[in-house]
């Protein structure tokens, strides 16, 4: 048995927030890198405010926990920062069940004597299962009796995260190397931790010919395909963790591989590509349903209140603001749907184009076109450059509406909205699916690098974990006789659990996190709990998360008198 993992300090200056947050990931780029930031940016405590009945309850478990790969895995002992998970169990590979009763894998056994949760420290941790027996050997491409192949795409490219790190006159100097290191090393964590009868995961990584900077933009889908071509029949891979963009996601998907990272894809596109698409990025339908909820219960019928200048207290007019790509303006018409089936108008709609060179002059015609139109509440379902941009213009123009956060892509993270012109951002509140942010090295997936090496993991190790993590759960929560149809089921057969993510549920319809809410506004003067300096999203309501249909009819949790200004 090992000894408990201690969070140990970096070296100096290596955690240096814009550094930790900016430094170039060669897998992704663009606008699967504005996921990746999300990174540094993931917290380990567990939510504690609930009025959810559905969810499962959490409780302080940072002591110490016994896990183990089943019969074949050694037993280890994780220490984690605070949170647990319910013990809840059930069956894999049996979609739609209840929890309850005994986890076993179909004719292996039973539950763990020892335990309930596989890994009890982890709030995510799937019901532990144990197993013995053959595993059937091959069950789907990429599986053998000993082996589960994944691979990952490498791509030496930079966009977004680069751009913010010149605006925070931060430098690169990360590898792709360091990627590889840390995602190897997870697998070796997940292979120690997780019931994955016999097998273990093996990590593919090879050199893509595809560019995400393209095909984010709607471009390079030939490169996109003949990667995925080479996962499914040269490499023949059982899933991707690479799968971030549209493209490449959906050639994988069409060739039998499970992708993982979908970049806020929506429903109707995951379905459409189901069993084989996933992803730690909520699917657009779900962010757009959640905005649309959030503007009909809190927004529409009242005065903009939280504006500044000469739009402070007029009666809202609203517009809303996302990428021109069509997979989210299919989540913009979501959201229009849920709105006038409330009886309301969605208001006056803008699209952007994704393109760093661009977005300087767009944001200046953005605001101008919004602040002639009398916009006084704007929904961003943004990048999070685009509103560096436009919080500049917007002041220079003495322009100030109400600027509502829907959960995309790092808006509703502190050292993002720090980056804004703060005039602007104190008119910023809405709905985020993260929880409070701690300092990078004690979150869950540091102590888990650490557990299984000495030197310090990639700065993006924290979106690699859960991403991985949801992989892991499903390979456990399918039983041995694995195949993408029982890795579905064993998903939607995954209780449902809080964590730094928000609530994961799986089932048809949602095959990416998170499903809750909780209500958030900016604070021009709070300390950011993340990095110590000033700008701050504050959690209203006493950080009470909410599901779908579940937020509160009434005004903004946002004081009117917290930091407006003007």
């Amino acid at each position: 048995m090992s000894t408990p993992v201690q969070t140990s300090q970096p070296p100096l200056g290596y955690f240096a927030v814009w550094q930790r947050l900016m430094r170039g990931y060669g897998p992704l780029a663009v606008f699967a890198l504005m996921i990746l930031l999300m990174s540094v940016l993931v917290p380990s405590k567990v939510p504690d405010k609930t009025n959810l009945a559905s969810r499962s309850g959490s409780g302080s478990s940072s002591g110490a926990s016994g896990a183990g790969s089943g019969a074949t895995g050694p037993e280890t002992v994780v220490t984690t920062p605070e949170g647990g998970a319910a013990a809840t169990e059930g069956t894999p590979g049996e979609a739609g069940a209840a929890g309850g009763g005994e986890a076993a894998a179909p004719g292996t056994g039973g539950g763990c004597p020892d335990r309930a949760e596989q890994v009890p420290s982890d709030p995510y941790s799937p019901p532990c299962i144990a197993f013995a027996g053959s595993n059937g050997g091959g069950t789907s491409k990429g599986v053998s009796d000993t082996s589960i192949k994944v691979a990952y795409r490498v791509l030496n490219e930079k966009g977004f995260q680069q751009t913010l790190a010149q605006l925070a006159g931060a430098s690169l100097s990360d590898s792709p190397d360091s990627v590889t290191r840390t995602v190897q090393a997870l697998a070796d964590y997940f292979n120690e931790r997780f019931q994955l009868y016999g097998r273990k995961i093996e990590i593919v990584f090879y050199d893509g010919r595809g560019s995400n900077t393209n095909e984010l933009l709607g471009k390079g889908r030939e490169q996109a395909v003949a990667d995925a071509i080479q996962v499914s029949e040269e490499i023949g891979a059982f899933a991707d963790l690479s799968g971030t963009s549209e493209p490449y996601a959906g050639a994988l998907a069409d060739r039998g591989v499970i992708a993982f990272g979908t970049p806020y894809l929506s429903r109707k596109w995951h379905e459409e590509h189901a069993p084989n698409a996933w992803s730690i990025a909520t699917d657009g339908s779900i962010v757009s349903e959640f905005a649309a909820e959030y503007a009909v219960q809190k927004l529409y019928g009242g005065n903009a209140v939280h504006a500044g200048g000469a739009l402070r207290d007029k009666p809202r007019v609203f517009g809303t603001l996302a990428p021109e790509n069509s997979w989210y303006q299919e989540s913009v018409d979501n959201a229009e749907i849920v709105i006038k089936e409330a009886g309301q108008q969605p208001g006056y709609r803008r699209a952007y184009e994704l393109n760093l060179g661009t977005m300087s002059n767009q944001a200046t015609q953005i605001i101008n076109d919004f602040k002639d139109r009398g916009i006084t509440t704007l929904l961003c379902g943004c990048d999070p450059i685009i509103p560096v941009f436009l919080s500049g213009v917007a002041n220079r123009e003495q322009y100030y509406p109400e600027f509502i956060i829907v959960g995309t892509a790092l808006t509703d993270a502190d050292i993002v909205g720090q980056l804004w012109n703060q005039n602007f951002a104190s008119h910023a509140f809405g709905v985020s699916p993260l929880d409070s942010f701690v300092p990078p090295t004690q979150t869950i997936a540091y102590a888990a690098y650490k557990s299984v090496r000495d030197d310090e993991p990639a700065f993006s190790v924290d979106l690699i974990y859960y991403q991985m993590y949801m992989l892991a759960i499903g390979l456990q929560m399918a039983g041995p006789d694995l195949n993408p149809q029982t890795f579905e089921a064993g998903m939607f057969n995954y209780p449902p659990k809080s964590g730094p993510f928000g609530l994961w549920d799986f089932g048809p319809g949602d095959r990416t996190a998170a499903n809750d809410v909780r209500e958030i506004y900016w604070d021009a003067g709070a300390v950011s709990t993340y990095n110590g300096q000033q700008g701050s999203y504050i959690a209203a309501n006493d950080g009470a998360r909410f599901q779908k249909g579940q937020i509160p009819d009434a005004d903004p949790g946002r004081p009117v008198d917290v930091g407006l200004t003007p």
